[in-house]
């Protein structure tokens, strides 16, 4: 019998992957991607290797409060600064050559996703907006 609440956050994170996996990845058209906790900045979970580290988290927080300066002068990632095609108090959209970020902010989340030469931006601007939508409806 599993009483304690560590069981039932594991079971959470393999709910939150199984989204990423079912609803981003599975198109074929996200490389990778992440479900980042605005509570603390964490990442909650994440596709297999892609790696954040706190100062590319917080950046991308801040990029939510500033959407202006990144409209402006993009955003600077794994150094390659990303030219900002959208940026809005709930949406963020950047690419550089064939390449791309896509973040979407919920109440309680901000999902990343990259797409690469070859994915159609269109497809993952879509996917990401709608697991933002079902974190939206569910209030999270």
């Amino acid at each position: 019998m599993c009483g304690n609440g560590k069981n039932k956050d594991k079971l959470k994170m393999g709910e939150y992957h199984d989204l990423l996996t079912q609803s981003l990845l599975a198109t074929n058209h996200v490389q990778d991607c992440a479900i980042i906790q605005l509570k603390n900045l964490s990442v909650m979970t994440a596709s297999i290797g892609f790696k954040l580290n706190t100062e590319e988290i917080r950046a991308f927080w801040n990029a939510f409060k500033q959407p202006d300066i990144i409209r402006e002068y993009g955003l600077f990632f794994r150094n390659v600064n990303y030219i900002c095609v959208r940026a809005d108090k709930d949406s963020i959209y950047s690419k550089y050559n064939e390449r791309g970020l896509i973040f979407v902010k919920t109440g309680m989340y901000i999902i990343c996703a990259t797409y690469t030469k070859g994915m159609y931006p269109s497809v993952c601007v879509e996917a990401v907006e709608k697991l933002g939508d079902y974190f939206k409806t569910k209030g999270k």
